[in-house]
C-alpha cells in the first residue's frame, strides 16, 4: 500500500502529464490507493482531476461517474471544498452536458436534470447565468428545437465571468452557430479577434480553426482555409477525444478535392472506432469516411476491403446511430444532418493543401525533346530508317517511337535488311520502355535469329551480348539476393566469351566491337564493379569506334563509373569532355547525362556553387523525367549545403509533386524528409511538420523504419519550435522504444535524455526524473560513462524540484558512487571529467538545500566554480559562484557569501538576469551585516 504522500506525488505527476491513456491509468491507480487507505482529500481531489481526465482522454463515459460521486460529495460535505474545488465542480457540469448528449443510450431527460441543476447551483452562487445558456443552447441545437436561437440570444448577452468557456471556445461555439445558418462573414470576424491573440486552452486554436475551414472556403479565403486545416488537424490527429473534429477534417478534404490525404486520415484514424470516445463521434468519423470514400474509386483495395465495400459499411454504421439519436431525441434533426453531409457537395473543384499539392496540380509532362513533325520524316524506306536511328543515337527517344510508327504506316512489309533493323530498334525500345522487363531478352535473341539468317554473324553475336546483358540486369532488379556470386560469375563468363568472339570476329568493325564490349560495362556497374566496368570502357575507347555519338557515350559512361569510384576530379574532367564531344555533333539530349554526372561530382567536392551551376545546365539537357528528378534533387542538395534552403525547397517541392503525380509514395516520402529539412532550415516550421508528417506516414505503411525513425526525430525537433511539446515527446519516446536492439543503446539513450531535458524545461519534473533514469541504464549498458553522469545527475535534480527530496538523495547518491568509481580509471584532469564533477557538486548543493542539510550545501559547492574556471567554462563558474553564495546566506553567513557575490557582479553581462539576482542578494548580504548605506548603493546601482 503506498503512501499517503507517494500518492499526492503521483497526482500531482499525473496533472503533467499529456490527456490520455497513461495519465488516466495513474490516476485510477491513485482513486484506488485512496479508497482503500480512507484519504478522503486524496479522494476528492483525484476523483476531481480524473473527470477531467477522463473528457480530454477519450473516455467521457467514466466522466459520469466521477462527477457524481463530487457532486454527491459537495452536498454532503461541502466543508471538503476550497474555493478552486468548487469552481471545478461547477466547470465540470458543462462537460456533463456536453458528454450525455453523446450518448444515446442515456434519456434526454436526464441532461435537461443536470441543466437544471447547473442553473440552480449558478444561481446561488451569484454567478452568470452566461454558461447556463451556451449549454441550454447546445441542448436546443441538437435535438433541432427552434428555441436555439432565442437561447443564442440570450447566451451572447450575458456577461462573461470565470464559468465561461474559455475566450478561444466560447467564440468557436458561436462560430458554429453562425455557419450553420450561412453566415460566414461574421463567423470569420467573430473569429479574427480571438485568432489574434494567444490562446492556451488546451482544445484551442485547433477547435476554432475547425470551425472556420468551410467559412474560410466559401468566403474565398483559399489560403486561409489551407492553413487552418493543416494547423488544426496536425494539433488533433493524436487525441482519441478529437475524434469527431477529425471527422470535420475528412468531410473538408472530401469537399475540396483532397481525397488522398482525406484517405490518408480515415486509414490513419479507422483503428480508432474500436475504442470511439462517444457514439456521437464513432457516428460523425462514419459519415465523413463514407462521404471521402464515396469520392475514390470503389474498387480501390484497402487492407482486405475496396473502398465502395467500406463507404458502405461506414455509412450504414453512421445511419444505425443517428436512428437512435432521433429516437432518443424526439426529432428527426440528427438524421438528417447525417443525410446532409452523406451527400455534401464539393465546396470547390481543388484546394491545394501545400506546396507539393499546388504543384501536383499544375504538374505538366517533364519537358522532352521535341518530336520530329511527320512532314520532315523520310518517306524513302531504308532513308526513314536511317532517321529513326540517328534519333536513337541522341537519346530522342519519343521521337524514335514516332519514327518507327511512321516506318510501319509507310512499309509494313520491309526487305528483310530493314525489317531486322525494325526489330532491333523494337527490342531496344522495350529495355528502355519495360525498365529491364523480360519481353526485352526475348527480342534481342530473335533479332540475333534474323541477323544470322542473313548471314550476318558478328551482327547476331552483338545481339546476343545485348540479351545476356540484359539479363543480368533484370536479375539483378529483381533481387540482389537471388543473383549469388556463382550465377554473377557464370553469366559474366558467357558474356565475356560472347564478346571475345566478336572481337575476333573479322566481320565486326571498330563500332560494333566497341558495343560488345560496352555491354560488359553495364553488366559489372549493376553488380557494383565499378573498377572492372572502368576497364571494360577503356577497351571499348580502345577499339577507336569512328560513330562519334558512340564516342561521345563512351566518355559519359567513364565518367559515370569515375563518380562511382569517387574519383570526382577525374569525372569532372572526364563528363566535360563528353559534353564537349556531345556539343561537336548538336548537343543531343544524351548530353544531359555527363551533365548530371559532372554536377554530382561537383557536389561531392563541396563546390556546392559550381554544382548548382552544373545541375542548372543538366535541367536544360536533360529529357529524360529519372535524370531530371536526379538533377532537381542534386541542385537541391547543393542549394542546402550552400545554406540556401528557401531555394532547395522550390527543386524539393518540384521532385516530390512529379513521384506524387506518378503515385510513386515511397520515393515522394523520402524527398518529403529532405524537403522538411529544408523548410526547417529555411524557418518554416509550420510546412516542415506538414512535410515531415506525410513522409512520415508513407514511410510507415511501407516498412521503411531506419527512414521513418530519421523523420520522427527531425519532426521531433520541429514540434519543439512550434511549442508542440507532447508531440514532440511522443516521437522521442516512439524512437526510444525503436531503439531496442543491444547496438542501437547510445542513440536509444539520447533520444530518453532529450525527452527528460523536454520535461525538465517544462517543469514536469516527475516526469523528467524517469526519463534521465532510463536514459541512465542505456548509457550504463553502452558504457558511455559521460552520458552516464549526466543523465544520473539530472535526474537526481529533477526529484529534488518534484519535491521528492529523499528520491533526489537516493539519485544523488548513485551519481556519486559512478564519479568515485572512475578514480584511477580515468585521468582526473580530464577536462569533461572537471566539468561533469564540479557540475555534480553544485546539483547536489541543490539538492542538499532542498533537504535542509546547508552545511553540506555549502561544501559540495565551495571548490565547483574554481574547477570549472580550470577548464575555461566561465559561464557555469558564474552560475556556480552564485550557488555557492547562495548556500552561504542560507547557512548563515553574509560575509562569506559577499566576496563571491562582488566577483559575480564584476563579470556578469550587463543587464542579466544573473546580474540582477547577485545584486539583489549581495544587498541581503550587506543588510544582514549591519550596513544599509552599502546595500542601498548596490540597490541604487543595479535594481533601480
Amino acid at each position: 500500500m503506498k503512501t499517503e504522500e507517494e500518492l499526492w506525488s503521483l497526482l500531482r505527476e499525473a496533472y503533467q502529464m499529456p490527456y490520455g491513456g497513461a495519465q488516466i491509468a495513474l490516476v485510477e491507480q491513485v482513486m484506488q490507493h485512496a479508497d482503500a487507505g480512507g484519504h478522503d482529500e486524496l479522494r476528492l481531489a483525484s476523483r476531481l482531476f480524473a473527470t477531467t481526465a477522463y473528457v480530454h482522454g477519450g473516455e467521457t463515459a467514466k466522466s459520469f461517474v466521477t462527477f457524481s460521486w463530487c457532486r454527491s460529495e459537495y452536498d454532503a460535505h461541502p466543508e471538503r471544498f476550497d474555493e478552486q474545488d468548487e469552481h471545478m465542480l461547477l466547470w465540470h457540469f458543462k462537460y456533463m452536458v456536453n458528454g450525455l448528449l453523446k450518448f444515446p443510450a442515456v434519456p434526454l431527460g436526464r441532461t435537461y436534470d443536470v441543466l437544471d441543476d447547473m442553473e440552480r447551483r449558478f444561481r446561488a452562487g451569484g454567478h452568470s447565468l452566461h454558461a447556463v445558456y451556451a449549454y441550454r443552447y447546445q441542448v436546443a441545437a441538437h435535438v433541432g428545437d427552434p428555441a436555439a436561437d432565442d437561447w443564442y440570444g440570450k447566451w451572447s448577452a450575458a456577461p462573461r465571468d470565470q464559468n465561461s468557456d474559455c475566450a478561444g471556445c466560447d467564440p468557436g461555439e458561436k462560430v458554429d452557430h453562425l455557419v450553420g445558418r450561412g453566415r460566414d462573414e461574421e463567423a470569420v470576424a467573430m473569429a479574427a479577434p480571438v485568432l489574434a491573440g494567444r490562446l492556451t486552452c488546451v482544445e484551442q486554436p485547433q477547435s476554432i480553426l475547425t470551425s472556420l475551414m468551410v467559412p474560410y472556403v466559401r468566403t474565398g479565403r483559399l489560403s486561409e482555409a489551407a492553413d487552418a486545416h493543416r494547423q488544426a488537424y496536425r494539433r488533433l490527429r493524436g487525441n482519441l477525444a478529437d475524434m469527431q473534429s477529425i471527422a470535420d477534417h475528412i468531410e473538408f478534404c472530401a469537399r475540396t478535392g483532397n481525397e488522398t490525404r482525406g484517405l490518408e486520415i480515415v486509414q490513419r484514424h479507422l483503428p480508432w472506432l474500436e475504442r470511439a470516445p462517444s457514439p456521437q463521434a464513432e457516428m460523425w468519423f462514419c459519415a465523413a469516411s463514407a462521404l471521402l470514400l464515396g469520392r475514390i474509386d470503389p474498387a480501390l483495395p484497402l487492407g482486405t476491403t475496396t473502398a465502395g465495400e467500406l463507404g458502405a459499411r461506414l455509412a450504414a454504421r453512421a445511419r444505425e446511430w443517428s436512428a437512435k439519436f432521433d429516437e432518443r431525441n424526439g426529432s428527426a434533426a440528427v438524421s438528417e444532418r447525417i443525410e446532409a453531409l452523406l451527400g455534401a457537395p464539393p465546396l470547390i473543384g481543388q484546394l491545394p493543401l501545400s506546396a507539393v499539392a499546388r504543384r501536383t496540380e499544375a504538374a505538366t509532362p517533364a519537358a522532352t525533346a521535341a518530336a520530329v513533325p511527320v512532314e520532315e520524316l523520310p518517306t524513302d524506306a531504308a532513308a526513314l530508317m536511317d532517321r529513326a536511328w540517328a534519333l536513337y543515337d541522341e537519346h530522342r527517344i519519343d521521337a524514335v517511337e514516332a519514327a518507327f510508327a511512321r516506318f510501319d504506316e509507310l512499309h509494313p512489309e520491309p526487305p528483310p535488311e530493314l525489317a531486322v533493323r525494325r526489330l532491333d530498334g523494337q527490342a531496344r525500345l522495350t529495355a528502355i520502355r519495360d525498365d529491364g522487363g523480360p519481353a526485352a531478352g526475348a527480342l534481342f535473341q530473335e533479332t540475333a535469329r534474323a541477323h544470322r539468317a542473313l548471314g550476318q554473324e558478328a551482327e547476331a553475336l552483338g545481339h546476343e551480348v545485348r540479351a545476356l546483358g540484359h539479363d543480368v540486369q533484370a536479375l539483378a532488379a529483381e533481387s540482389r539476393e537471388v543473383l549469388a556470386r556463382e550465377a554473377d560469375e557464370v553469366m559474366l563468363a558467357e558474356l565475356t566469351t560472347l564478346t571475345e568472339r566478336i572481337v575476333a570476329h573479322p566481320g565486326a568493325d571498330a563500332d560494333l566491337r566497341a558495343e560488345a564490349r560496352l555491354r560488359a560495362e553495364g553488366a559489372l556497374m549493376r553488380l557494383e564493379r565499378p573498377d572492372e566496368a572502368l576497364a571494360a570502357i577503356d577497351a571499348a575507347i580502345a577499339e577507336e569506334p569512328p560513330k562519334a555519338t558512340l564516342r561521345a557515350e563512351l566518355v559519359s559512361r567513364r565518367s559515370r563509373a569515375l563518380l562511382m569510384l569517387e574519383r570526382y576530379d577525374e569525372a569532372v574532367a572526364t563528363a566535360e569532355e563528353a559534353l564537349r564531344q556531345y556539343a561537336e555533333i548538336g548537343t543531343p539530349p544524351a548530353a544531359g547525362i555527363p551533365a548530371l554526372i559532372r554536377a554530382h561530382a561537383l557536389g561531392n567536392l563541396e563546390r556546392f556553387g559550381d554544382a548548382t551551376a552544373g545541375f542548372d545546365q543538366a535541367l536544360t539537357l536533360a529529357s529524360d523525367r529519372n535524370y531530371r528528378l536526379s538533377a532537381l534533387v542534386g541542385r537541391a542538395r547543393s542549394r542546402l549545403a550552400a545554406d540556401r534552403p528557401a531555394a532547395a525547397v522550390d527543386d524539393l517541392v518540384e521532385a516530390v509533386a512529379d513521384h506524387v503525380a506518378h503515385g510513386e509514395d515511397v520515393p515522394a516520402a523520402l524527398l518529403r524528409y529532405d524537403l522538411a529539412t529544408a523548410y526547417h532550415q529555411a524557418g518554416q516550421p509550420t510546412d516542415a511538420a506538414e512535410a515531415a508528417e506525410s513522409a512520415l506516414d508513407a514511410l510507415d505503411r511501407a516498412g521503411a523504419q531506419e527512414q521513418a525513425d530519421q523523420t520522427r526525430y527531425l519532426l521531433s525537433s520541429v514540434y519543439r519550435e512550434l511549442d508542440e511539446l507532447d508531440l514532440a515527446l511522443g516521437l522521442l519516446e516512439t524512437l526510444a522504444a525503436n531503439l531496442d536492439g543491444f547496438d542501437n543503446l547510445p542513440a536509444r539513450g539520447r533520444m530518453l535524455q532529450e525527452a527528460g531535458q523536454l520535461l525538465y524545461e517544462a517543469d514536469r519534473d516527475a516526469q523528467a526524473a524517469e526519463r534521465f533514469a532510463a536514459a541512465s541504464e542505456a548509457f550504463r549498458a553502452a558504457g558511455i560513462v559521460q552520458a552516464e553522469m549526466y543523465t544520473r545527475r539530472l535526474r537526481a535534480l529533477s526529484l529534488r524540484w518534484a519535491g521528492d527530496i529523499e528520491a533526489a538523495l537516493a539519485a544523488l547518491a548513485e551519481a556519486d558512487d559512478l564519479s568515485h568509481s572512475l578514480n584511477g580509471q580515468v585521468d582526473a584532469s580530464e577536462p569533461w571529467l572537471i566539468w561533469q564533477r564540479a557540475m555534480l557538486n553544485s546539483d547536489a548543493a541543490r539538492i542538499y538545500i532542498g533537504a535542509g542539510r546547508l552545511d553540506e550545501a555549502a561544501t559540495r559547492s565551495a571548490g565547483a566554480a574554481e574547477a570549472l574556471r580550470s577548464i575555461g567554462s566561465l559561464s557555469d563558474a558564474l552560475d556556480a559562484d552564485f550557488l555557492h553564495a547562495e548556500t552561504l546566506m542560507r547557512a548563515g553567513d553574509p560575509a562569506g557569501a559577499e566576496g563571491r557575490l562582488r566577483s559575480v557582479l564584476g563579470a556578469a553581462p550587463r543587464g542579466s538576469q544573473l546580474e540582477q539576482n547577485s545584486a539583489w542578494m549581495l544587498a541581503e548580504s550587506l543588510e544582514a551585516q549591519g550596513r544599509s548605506e552599502e546595500a542601498d548603493e548596490v540597490r541604487g546601482k543595479y535594481l533601480a
